[in-house]
C-alpha cells in the first residue's frame, strides 16, 4: 500500500485515540475492545458471503461514525465508545493492509489480496 494512504489512516487512528480521550473511561478499555470487531470474522465459518458481509459491517467507518454521532447527540456515551471503537480499528486495519472484503474470499479486499505487494 502507498505511504501516503498508511500516513492517512495513522492519521484517522490518532483521531480515533483522541475521540477516547474525550469519553470517561480508562485507557484499558481501549486496549482491550479495540480488537473487539475482528469477533465478525466468525461469519466466515458460514460461507464467504455471510463472512464478508458481517466483516465489512463492523468495520464500516461510516457506520463507526453515525455510532459515534448518535451517542453525541443522545448523549449516550456507550454509543460514543463502539463509534471510537470501530472507527480506529477500522482506521488501524487498512494501515497494516487489511481493507472490506470481497465475497470471493477473505484474502480479497479493496486494498487488494492480503498478502500480495
Amino acid at each position: 500500500m502507498k505511504t501516503v494512504i498508511k500516513l492517512e489512516e495513522l492519521g484517522l487512528f490518532i483521531l480515533g485515540l483522541y475521540l477516547f480521550s474525550l469519553l470517561s473511561y480508562e485507557w484499558w478499555w481501549f486496549l482491550v475492545l479495540i480488537l473487539a470487531p475482528d469477533v465478525s470474522m466468525l461469519g466466515y465459518t458460514v460461507n464467504a458471503k455471510t463472512g464478508a458481509f458481517l466483516y465489512n459491517l463492523f468495520h464500516h467507518r461510516g457506520i463507526a461514525v453515525l455510532f459515534y454521532i448518535s451517542g453525541c447527540y443522545l448523549k449516550i456515551e456507550v454509543a460514543q465508545l463502539i463509534g471510537v471503537i470501530l472507527f480506529s480499528h477500522a482506521a488501524m486495519d487498512r494501515f497494516f493492509g487489511y481493507g472490506l472484503k470481497y465475497e470471493t474470499g477473505f484474502k480479497n479486499t479493496h486494498l487488494g489480496e492480503i498478502g500480495k505487494n
